[in-house]
């Protein structure tokens, strides 16, 4: 019997699987990539018996994929808080965790199958995918103080500003290697303290941040605003964690970052209004390569003739 473990490379993903290897030790296949790099499953090759564990990919981009490792006698249990597509598999091997409200995260999801057991770094997840408050409160347990909670959304951020980027090159770290880095800290507060990868993701983010803040608002509403970024692997790495900012700074507008691909199109990251976050899944949706949950979601290739219909859509969501 192989363990395999299936995550997304951001810090949600990450933090996911930490938690749950913290608690259920094993020595597992690794497989993830950049954050947007999602249909992960048609990677796994497994035989009957197989335990695979998936944190934090929607799972209508992974079903075909899905049916064919339930098919062969594998194992599943699937964490993640993204629409998973209008059914879910009804096979005796597959065991789903699935939550699609707007202030989950898949690391909540796992502290709550751990009964509370690795909070923090639940907590450092939460922080990452922006969802501030619910971090908050999840952590209000843990009795820590302001600059404790300071240092572990610092942490979250830079660990989900690391899965940002086009391709592996674009990253400091490919996000197996990061996790491995994490892997041998209970606590996440020593990790901020001993760690030269969270030095370096540190740096790194502030740096790409103040490049990203120098840019201008292409479209600026009452409604929202639409920034565009140059084809730069600072620009690729800032994009998303760049939109979480904009949201916090300006939580009753809409945000679209997009960022320039070196061979034409955008990649673009929405983020709903933190004061109601609903519609990015709505928006994304509506183009081919695009999908998310309803506080974020993003496109993974906005062709160059359908920006005009993106920005009419976005103002016609968000008004």
């Amino acid at each position: 019997m192989s363990l395999i473990d299936v995550f997304n490379g951001d810090a949600d993903g990450i933090c996911a699987l930490h938690q749950l290897r913290l608690e259920q030790p094993g020595q597992s296949e690794l497989v993830t990539g950049p954050k947007r790099d999602i249909s992960l499953l048609k990677r796994v090759t497994a035989d009957t018996g197989d335990q695979i564990t998936v944190l934090d990919i929607a799972l209508s981009k992974n079903r075909e994929a899905l049916d064919r490792l339930l098919a062969v006698g594998a194992r599943v249990r699937y964490f993640d808080h993204h629409q998973p597509g209008d059914d879910l598999p009804r096979h005796p091997g597959f065991e789903p965790h699935i939550d699609t409200d707007a202030n989950v995260c898949t690391s909540l999801l796992v502290n709550a199958y751990l009964h509370g057991r690795r909070l923090p770094w639940a907590v450092v997840a939460a922080f990452g995918d922006n969802l501030a408050d619910a971090a908050r409160q999840a952590a209000a347990p843990l009795g820590l103080g302001e600059a404790q909670l300071q240092s572990l959304q610092s942490l979250g951020e830079c660990l989900n500003y690391n899965g940002y980027g086009e391709t592996l090159d674009d990253l400091f770290f490919d996000p197996a290697d990061l996790y491995r880095q994490l892997r041998p800290f209970d606590d996440p507060l020593a990790f901020v303290a001993e760690s030269t990868a969270y030095r370096t993701l540190r740096t790194g983010f502030d740096s790409d941040m103040a490049q990203a803040r120098a840019v201008g608002a292409a479209e600026d509403r009452a409604a929202g605003r639409i920034f565009m970024l140059p084809a730069e692997k600072w620009a690729r790495r800032i994009s998303g964690v760049f939109g979480n900012a904009l949201a916090t700074a300006s939580p009753r507008q809409a945000h679209a970052v997009l960022t320039a691909k070196p061979g034409g199109g955008y990649v673009v990251s929405v983020r709903a209004p933190l004061a109601n976050k609903t519609g990015a899944d709505q928006l994304c949706s509506q183009f081919e390569t695009g999908g998310g949950r309803k506080g974020a979601a993003g496109i993974n290739h906005l062709p160059e003739s359908e920006l005009d219909r993106f920005i009419a859509v976005f103002f016609q969501i968000y008004n």
